[in-house]
């Protein structure tokens, strides 16, 4: 009997903190058109002449307060998800990690999937919320390196999870390891992506990027990352009993001078410091593990931004990281596929 791969997808990280290993990734990562969807020639200045050699020496500082001596956080968690996922799933199953830009590559764990005679292989990019530049770039390398490989096993994608019951219950209990009682406001951070990935994925013209338009998912916007972000937070708000006036939804981690979808995480503690709220509780709901986006934007740079403007301590909830529960979740989407 064959097995059944599972291939865990994700975006990838450095192989070391150094400013060497920092450009190539950074270059890997940067001029893949899905993650910058400008046209080429443009794309390959703005990665190779401007970005890059600008970002990777501070790049590099900011990776070197993060890494461990095991290595880089991401990869960790990522390694032991992919360890204890196969634990989970017994024989029958071969799980797989595969990054999209760096190690391991996606294409060395699909051809280690053809010489275990695999026929089926279900791919789970780890992003709850699907956007062009992390789901679709993963989706798109998977896709590439199965058509270079010639590998004729059946394809299964899941392509989100943030509204699966399960996933919300794991996140609910990260959320409750902390005393919400002991928190004056509560902000619910994604990873930010450029507007124009938002209005090119609107196929019905809906999106204004109103509070009204992500106010409900429909079958219009089932697939818009900054509707299904507004859906993540509201679900997990109310689970948790907090009322709509003490949270904010914002986004991070914005790259050039084009819009990004806002508010914008970093403006709104800002403003937060200023309004002389001194408790703030940080979820980043789109991240599955903890890393650089998470443990120094917002574990550091946020928390001293804040302070700097009159706030107090910003507390950041957990990733689910390798969590039972989280591999529970992923066991559970498994099962369903096979």
């Amino acid at each position: 009997m064959n097995k059944t791969g599972v291939l865990l997808v994700n975006i990838g990280t450095p192989d070391s903190p150094t400013e060497a290993d920092v450009k190539i990734y950074l270059k890997e990562f940067l001029n893949d058109p899905e993650v910058i969807d400008i046209g080429a020639i443009k794309r390959y200045f703005l990665v190779n002449w401007l970005i890059v050699p600008f970002r990777a020496k501070a790049s590099a500082k900011l990776y070197k307060e993060i890494w461990t001596p095991e290595g880089s956080p991401l990869l960790i968690h990522s390694n032991n998800v992919k360890n204890k996922l196969q634990g989970a799933l017994g024989d029958n199953y071969i799980v797989g990690l595969g990054m999209c830009y760096r190690n391991p590559n996606i294409r060395d764990t699909i051809a280690e999937f053809t010489k275990q005679k695999v026929d089926k292989i279900i791919v789970v990019p780890m992003y709850p919320q699907y956007a062009v530049s992390s789901t679709g770039a993963s989706i798109v390398n998977v896709k590439n390196a199965i058509k270079a490989q010639n590998v004729k096993a059946e394809l299964v994608f899941i392509d989100q999870f943030y509204d699966r019951t399960d996933f919300q219950e794991a996140l609910l209990a990260k959320a409750k390891q902390h005393d919400l009682t002991k928190y004056d406001y509560f902000v619910f951070s994604f990873h930010g992506i450029p507007e124009r990935q938002i209005t090119k994925m609107d196929k019905s013209g809906c999106c204004n990027f109103s509070k009204e338009c992500c106010s409900s998912i429909t079958e219009k916007n089932k697939h818009c990352y900054r509707a299904t972000c507004h859906q993540t937070a509201r679900t997990l708000s109310e689970q948790l009993g907090i009322p709509a006036e003490k949270y904010s939804i914002t986004f991070q981690s914005r790259l050039g001078r084009d819009p990004w979808i806002r508010p914008y995480t970093d403006f709104e503690f800002e403003d937060l410091g200023k309004k002389g709220i001194k408790k703030v509780l940080a979820f980043s709901p789109a991240f599955i593990a903890d890393c650089l986006e998470t443990v120094y934007e917002i574990g550091t740079e946020i928390d001293e931004l804040f302070k700097e403007n009159g706030g107090g301590d910003v507390t950041l909830v957990e990733s689910l990281n390798d969590s039972d529960k989280w591999i529970d979740v992923l066991k559970n989407m498994v099962i369903e596929k096979s």
